[in-house]
């Protein structure tokens, strides 16, 4: 993807509040006892305005503008566009804008409404004391506006915070129409009463132009409005992620609730306290003239609706869905294309892939928003099938190695103050450097990632390997999740332990790691990285059950999961052809809806390597795997084959989105190949 390079001349400004902070590390490995405050400068709704002339207008005007933690971007009244995708400080990413259809001759305005959330969560680096905006207005190769202390900010004072959504992953917020600030972004603003904006001391930045593309939002309008005595219920006919539009007129103090959800209550009504453990219910106040919700951060939801008070008019509703540039480029599998439940996974999974992406692969839009390492490969592969465009892959892939700082074993979610090592995770990601190379042919990528690779895998041997098994691990390990899936998996992986013995899922992943790496090699002309023979020898030695021709949980353990035994097949780690047999029968017993997330993607391109397209059919077509969703009214990917499979269960999960890898036309047999 070309991007473009530039200096800027504008310098980081702030306001008064944030002007002489100094930015805070809040990186740490996840065992360590940490704790950062997070209550002295938290949800900072900060705006920012520059009036300038146009004798004559332009032939080309770009804006180049960043902000920390996220802007929105209007000039002259007009919404242009929002970002910046997340990153952290040593990379910090700007987005480059054509403007010049904004811009008109005489008095011209860029306004820009910036947020300093202040949390520690999955969605950005934050709670850091980094706040600020940098940008350049540059017509014709001049530049013409600069970020400094001729901008004004002020707060803006509509939003004020009711509680949290999620884990802490978003503020819920009345919004008040009759703030002085609503209306900033207007050229005829009266903001004689702002500051003067502020220079950002103490910045540490080094910019790069943003790898991905910006957003893009489509307007979407209601399949049904219905008044419900005081109550307007609004149905927009599938899950989104974004904003819900209203444009209302009441009396001046009176407020509206807005309540959002994924589904609706037996009595029909909308279940805004949702199965997420997302409670979207939030008050409107209005101002008495015709006022405009306007929300800052964003939801997921399908349904809405509005308590009114009395005399209050609704004159329009829509919904601003935001997501990642999305164009269908793949094909379904033809043998697939005339089956009817086939093709409705198929657009199940497209649309969960065009309205769920957004400026980086998140699990889900709801509870944490979260950049995951882990069930991120899976989706970020479907999602480059899918459309011919890698640059949400190279972003998972890029960011993922740049936590190194933190940890040379990686972390679990990217681009964020939230703090998680899950061991298996990295792991998966070796995988996918593999596949990207596959679809691509990208040789130059691949040898700068294969030395990464290489770094990661050599930490992963000194810090846990002994007698060829990893152990003593100081990271989580998933295995399966929730753990209802794991099969009774007779080993302590608890979240905040160290897991002491060799078990079999950790082992089978890095084994898979280690292969990929020797393909990679391969590939390259180079020598292999290492010999995996000794490791599946140890492997075999530690976990196989010579009487039952299965595989162990653990090294000390009797137990056998049926999630040990799939990532045995998935990875062909099996000793001879009468284990895979036995291993094979325990699978048609136990079906892919014994396995979720993390065990289905793995049995699928097992059934692949090990030539079972049998198996494979019955699989995707299982009535209770993504046919249950549907019969459950799904519109998008649920976290769990139904909606009672998991305690704080998200209706609109990307993760199982990626059945539409399995059901395009790529060619499944090279991409997965486990043959150097």
């Amino acid at each position: 993807m070309k991007t473009d390079i530039h200096t800027f001349s504008g310098k980081w400004i702030t306001n008064k509040e944030f002007e002489n902070l100094s930015p805070r590390n809040v990186f740490h490995r996840q065992l360590e006892n940490v704790n950062l405050p997070c209550d002295e400068h938290r949800n900072r709704h900060i705006l920012f305005r520059k009036n300038f002339y146009m004798d004559v207008l332009p032939e080309n005007a770009v804006l180049y503008i960043t902000a920390d933690d996220y802007y929105k971007l209007y000039i002259n009244g007009e919404f242009v566009t929002q970002g910046p995708a997340p990153s952290y400080n040593f990379s910090y990413g700007y987005n480059t804008v054509d403007v010049t259809p904004f811009l008109r001759e005489g008095e011209n305005t860029v306004a820009v409404h910036t947020l300093y959330q202040g949390l520690i969560n999955r969605v950005w680096v934050s709670a850091d004391n980094r706040h600020g905006l940098l940008c350049d207005l540059v017509a014709d190769g001049k530049v013409i506006i600069k970020s400094d202390e001729s901008f004004l900010t002020h707060p803006h004072t509509a939003y004020t915070e009711t509680g949290f959504a999620g884990y802490q992953t978003q503020f819920l917020e009345e919004y008040d129409s009759s703030a002085s600030e609503v209306g900033f972004e207007a050229v005829d603003f009266d903001d004689s009463y702002w500051q003067k904006a502020s220079y950002k001391k103490n910045t540490d930045y080094s910019l790069e132009p943003q790898p991905t593309k910006r957003l893009v939002f489509e307007k979407i309008q209601p399949v049904n409005v219905e008044k419900r005595e005081n109550t307007l219920f609004i149905d927009f006919g599938a899950c989104y992620v974004g904003y819900l539009a209203v444009k209302a007129i009441g009396k001046k103090g009176d407020t509206v609730i807005v309540r959002c959800g994924q589904e609706l209550n037996d009595d029909l009504t909308v279940r805004y306290d949702m199965r997420c453990n997302c409670k979207y219910e939030e008050p409107w106040r209005l101002s008495g003239n015709e006022d405009i919700l306007d929300w800052f951060d964003y939801k997921s939801f399908r349904y809405a609706e509005l308590v009114l008070p009395e005399n209050c008019e609704v004159e329009e509703i829509y919904l601003t869905a935001r997501h990642y540039p999305f164009e269908l480029k793949a094909k379904m599998n033809p043998e697939f294309e005339k089956n009817f439940d086939l093709k409705r996974i198929w657009e199940l999974c497209i649309h969960s892939q065009k309205y769920g992406v957004q400026e980086v692969i998140q699990d889900c839009m709801d509870r944490e928003k979260g950049f995951y390492l882990g069930d991120g490969c899976y989706t970020a592969l479907a999602n480059m099938i899918l459309t011919g465009d890698d640059s949400i892959v190279r972003k998972l892939i890029d960011d993922a190695f740049k936590t190194s700082f933190i940890t040379p074993t990686l972390v679990t979610c990217m681009d964020c103050s939230f703090m998680q090592e899950i061991a298996e995770y990295p792991l998966y990601m070796v995988s996918l450097i593999l596949w990207h190379y596959r679809l691509t042919k990208d040789k130059e990528y691949l040898k700068k990632n294969y030395s990464l690779v290489c770094r990661l895998l050599n930490a992963y041997k000194a810090e846990y390997e002994k007698d060829y098994l990893l152990q003593e691990l100081d990271k989580w390990c998933v295995v399966e999740w929730p753990n209802n899936f794991r099969d009774g998996y007779d080993v302590d992986i608890s979240e905040g332990k160290i897991c002491h013995e060799p078990h079999i899922a950790m082992n089978a992943f890095y084994i898979e790691a280690i292969r990929c790496a020797n393909i990679m090699a391969k590939e390259l002309n180079l020598i292999p990285y290492r010999d995996e023979a000794p490791l599946i020898k140890a492997f075999q030695s530690a976990f196989r059950d010579s009487a039952k021709c299965l595989y162990r949980d653990s090294s000390i353990s009797r137990h056998i999961s049926y999630i040990g035994n799939v990532y045995t097949y998935a990875f062909c780690l099996y000793a001879n052809e009468n284990d895979k047999m036995q291993i094979e029968k325990m699978i048609e017993e136990k079906g892919i809806t014994s396995v979720m997330l993390f065990g289905a993607f793995p049995l699928l391109y097992g059934f692949v390597r090990n030539n079972r397209f049998d198996l494979f059919k019955k699989a995707l077509l299982d009535k209770n795997a993504w046919l249950r969703m549907l019969s459950e009214g799904a519109t998008t990917t649920f976290e769990g084959w139904g909606k009672d499979s998991k305690w704080n269960i998200s209706l609109f999960h990307l993760t199982f989105s990626y059945a539409a890898v399995f059901l395009s036309d790529v060619d499944l047999k090279s991409l997965f190949s486990a043959e150097i």
